[in-house]
């Protein structure tokens, strides 16, 4: 208890150095969503813009709404930039592409603020490199991002979808230092072996498996606690830190992984075969935990008519609230994005015969840290849906959250 009430401390002292009234806009760089028409150029370069999309209406392809989608973001990037320019700010503008690739360290230092236009997935990219684990970043540089096409995505990263009606005044108020700050927290991933070595990643953000320039940090030799309990020798941390979840399994999703976890160190070694691990922060809780944890009305009233009582007056009544109920059962899967808790979520567990060993393992728990230990034959480690490592039998990793990773964002309302 002490050891957390430490952590908690720690977490909390390291946010309060930073406050709204302390921060200057001068310079702010926009990193904008590569738009599906873009994506089309970038795949068929060959191709004039009359070939390109008469390529795309052979496919079946609905060409006139590509274009819409295309130029009503290209619209709200520009009124982004105006925005900006219009309180004295001097802007530059990266496409998804360039931040990804080919973006300087002098550019990342210049920034002030990093601005991603799009939907949660520019987002994500860009929190991706506001990392003190990247070579190429500040530590603190802040994120606030405008939804530039709120009809069509949900963008729950971004500013709420009225400041897309009017970014102006958003602008102004970040500008005055009308806002507060959100630290979101992140999962530094840390991969455990005999020398130090990481595999080469691979970027997903293309649709191809690209293969990235490496990022390296720097391997350390583990205490000799850590080094007896996992058998390893050395660490190496990753240089990406996931702002919604790290996921580890099979890399087809039909094949079983077969994982082995330990819980805040614990001495039990939890086994389980089943459709992947999930380990989500409170900013990921809105995700993909979501959609593995949820459940339907339709599974409230199943449940509901399994009882014995089934036909009771009771549960008549609490099936004539199915849908609230189920609401208030997925509420509670949420928590808030600053919690230095994770939460590990068992994908499709296999409860049959010896699984999951020990019986009392919860599929779906809240912790400080989580170890990995793959007996996969195909598995990958995810980061944010982006940044993919190999992961195959006898890799480990160690999920944790460091009060110092945190992604600083302004929040408005």
């Amino acid at each position: 208890m002490l050891k957390s009430k430490q952590f908690l401390q720690r977490f909390f002292e390291e946010y309060a150095k930073f406050t709204p009234a302390n921060f200057k806009l001068k310079r702010a760089l926009v990193v904008t969503k590569l738009s599906r028409y873009e994506f089309e150029q970038l795949r068929h370069p060959g191709l004039s813009k009359e070939q390109l999309e008469q390529k795309l209406r052979d496919r079946g392809t609905d060409v006139e709404m590509v274009l819409c989608l295309h130029n009503l973001h290209k619209d709200f990037e520009r009124r982004i930039v105006q925005s900006f320019q219009d309180v004295g700010c001097e802007v530059k503008l990266s496409s998804r592409l360039e931040f990804r690739s080919s973006l300087s360290k002098d550019v990342m230092s210049w920034a002030d603020v990093i601005v991603p236009v799009g939907g949660d997935g520019t987002f994500l990219l860009s929190a991706g490199r506001v990392s003190p684990l990247f070579a190429l970043s500040q530590q603190k540089t802040p994120i606030v991002g405008f939804n530039s096409d709120p009809l069509h995505s949900e963008g729950r990263l971004m500013l709420p979808k009225h400041y897309s009606d009017n970014p102006a005044d958003a602008v102004a108020r970040i500008k005055s230092g009308e806002f507060k700050w959100m630290h979101r927290s992140r999962v530094r991933t840390t991969l455990l072996g005999s020398n130090g070595k990481i595999p080469e990643s691979t970027d997903l953000f293309r649709h191809t498996e690209v293969k990235m320039e490496q990022v390296t940090t720097d391997p350390e030799m583990l205490d000799n606690h850590m080094a007896t309990k996992y058998k390893a020798k050395m660490k190496r941390i990753l240089p990406y830190l996931a702002l919604n979840e790290v996921f580890i399994g099979e890399h087809i999703s039909s094949r079983v992984s077969h994982l082995q976890l330990v819980l805040n160190h614990q001495d039990v070694v939890n086994k389980t075969k089943c459709s992947g691990l999930c380990v989500s922060t409170g900013t990921g809780s809105t995700s993909w935990h979501t959609s593995i944890n949820r459940i339907t009305s339709r599974d409230v009233d199943d449940l509901l008519q399994s009882l014995p009582n089934s036909n009771s007056a009771d549960v008549l009544r609490l099936r004539e609230n199915t849908q609230e109920i189920a609401h208030r059962y997925n509420q509670g899967l949420l928590f808030a994005p600053d919690d230095p808790r994770l939460c590990y979520s068992i994908r499709e567990q296999i409860c049959v015969g010896v699984w999951p060993s020990p019986k009392t393992f919860k599929k779906r728990d809240f912790v400080q840290n989580v170890f990995v230990k793959s007996h996969c034959i195909d598995a990958n480690l995810v980061i944010d849906g982006s940044i993919s490592y190999p992961f195959n039998d006898g890799a480990k990793a160690l999920l944790e959250v460091h009060p110092e990773d945190a992604l600083l964002t302004i929040a408005l309302d």
